[in-house]
């Protein structure tokens, strides 16, 4: 019977515009998240085009990796890790997107870092973009939008593959590339909010614009991957999705109609380009009723087709149901997504609906369709955690929820899925990318840093920590 594999690449992910800091340090320029405002589950984070006075900004300080990198990167491989998952902060190497040489210091930073990680025989998986566009690209070009950011990208993507290529085997072009099918991810991913001043959630919306910028992600994607596979052979490249797992609500034909249209365009659509390299029939009809023409430049098809990815990865963090029935559609809590309720479910305190089987489902499906290695990036539970007197914290609700969904991606390495590995988000504590508030906690290191901004940013190991890396060492087979 299978079982996860010898050399299972185990782990955690973070990402450096919610846990790098040092927004302003050695020459680094602003990105959309340096611009956005804390929040919470109920009142929405802001961005704003020039900094507010007395106003919270916590991707300026995050947990600051930045200082931190080597006390972090010990904890890791006291954890045991194989993989650690982080993204390189785009205005760290060019301040604003468009410089023609790199920032030098913002290089030297992750040399240090990579040669930290080799020191203890952690393998770098690193994500190119992970939700920090230069606002100088949002200014000049309406981001994504503006077709330019294509040339800005793969000048990067050349720096950093030539700069890291002894360094560096395994990447991932966009986090979560499909957030742009969703108004949120003209924010979070495109940076299509030029002069925009207000809450995240209330972005006007301009479905052209976002998905012609999705488009230019998509061509940037596949040079990048091209570049890759022909300058660096050794160089493993992989895609980023959220995966959203829908069920239909009930059996009722409509329902399930419903459901696939769903599952389409938010879990299929960018994945099959990225990994079939080129657009899927059933965007036609969803473009022509809303209405939206893609404009590709001559040699645009041909390059996706060039640069297919080798790997798929994915976030996984809850599911929903989906309903034809307009009188039942009442939106759920939860990664932005929506959807109905399943009563067959229990919810984090953040309303996100906890499903370890729907990660079974999930990869396998993923697997029939696309038959190339998969991994998990994100997973885990936000939650309040209480820092106790002695200073422990007992998150025995963390592990709960990871062991269920480790058991259930056995049970998917048994129906024969190839899965290649797990990073648990946020590892060690972030700001929460929805929310902006450090309250929602995921790691297996508490940061002693709050939502006012204060604290002094001390580590301290948690339950989960401990068991972690026993789960670790025994390669998934001790999940007590």
């Amino acid at each position: 019977m299978r079982t996860f594999r010898e050399d299972f690449l185990w782990g955690g992910a973070t990402a450096a515009n919610q846990y790098e800091g040092a927004w302003d340090v050695d020459g680094k320029g602003p990105s959309v998240s340096d611009m956005c405002t804390n929040g919470s589950h109920t009142v929405p984070k802001r961005i704003t085009p020039v900094f507010e006075d007395g106003t919270l900004y916590p991707s300026r300080e995050a947990t600051d990796f930045y200082h931190h990198y080597k006390e972090d990167i010990a904890l890791a491989a006291e954890m045991g890790f194989k993989v650690f998952r982080m993204s390189i902060n785009w205005t760290r190497i060019y301040p604003t997107g468009m410089e023609k040489e790199p920032n030098e210091a913002g290089l030297a930073f992750y040399d240090q870092v990579f040669d930290e990680l080799n020191r203890y025989g952690i393998e770098p998986l690193v994500t190119i973009s992970h939700y920090e566009l230069p606002y100088g690209l949002v200014e000049a070009y309406n981001g994504w939008y503006g077709r330019e950011c294509i040339d800005c990208f793969l000048r990067y993507c050349e720096t950093i593959f030539e700069r890291y290529q002894d360094k560096v085997k395994y990447w991932l072009t966009f986090n979560e590339i499909n957030s742009g099918v969703m108004p949120m991810g003209a924010v979070l991913s495109l940076g299509t909010v030029k002069g925009y001043c207000g809450p995240v959630n209330a972005v006007p919306d301009e479905p052209q614009v976002r998905f012609q910028g999705l488009h230019h992600q998509f061509v940037a994607s596949a040079r990048a991957v091209k570049l890759a596979h022909e300058k660096y052979p050794q160089f493993k490249m992989g895609n980023m999705n959220i995966f959203a797992t829908k069920y239909p609500a009930t059996c009722n034909p409509d329902d399930v109609v419903k459901c696939q249209e769903e599952m389409r365009r938010m879990n299929w659509f960018t994945s099959d380009v990225h990994v079939r390299g080129y657009y899927p029939s059933y965007m036609e009809r969803f473009f022509e009723e809303k209405k939206i023409k893609i404009h590709m430049e001559p040699g645009d098809e041909a390059v996706l087709r060039e640069g297919t990815v080798d790997f798929y990865t994915f976030s996984y963090y809850m599911s929903s149901c989906e309903t034809a029935d307009l009188e039942k559609l009442e939106k759920s809590g939860g990664n932005i997504i929506g959807g109905v309720g399943n009563p067959y479910l229990r919810a984090s305190d953040w309303g996100w609906q906890i499903d370890p089987k729907g990660l079974r489902y999930t990869l396998n499906e993923i697997y029939d369709r696309y038959q190339i290695p998969l991994m998990v990036v994100e997973n885990g539970l936000g939650a309040y955690d209480k820092l106790e007197e002695d200073g422990s914290i007992h998150d025995g609700y963390r592990i709960d929820y990871l062991r269920e969904h480790i058991a259930q991606m056995e049970e998917a390495v048994k129906d024969g899925v190839d899965l290649m590995g797990y990073t648990p988000w946020g590892c060690i504590d972030v700001v929460s990318a929805s929310t902006g508030e450090m309250a929602k906690r995921y790691g297996f290191v508490y940061v002693d840093k709050y939502d006012d901004g204060t604290g002094d940013l001390g580590r301290r190991r948690k339950d989960s920590f401990y068991w972690y890396k026993k789960v670790i060492a025994s390669n998934g087979k001790d999940l007590a």
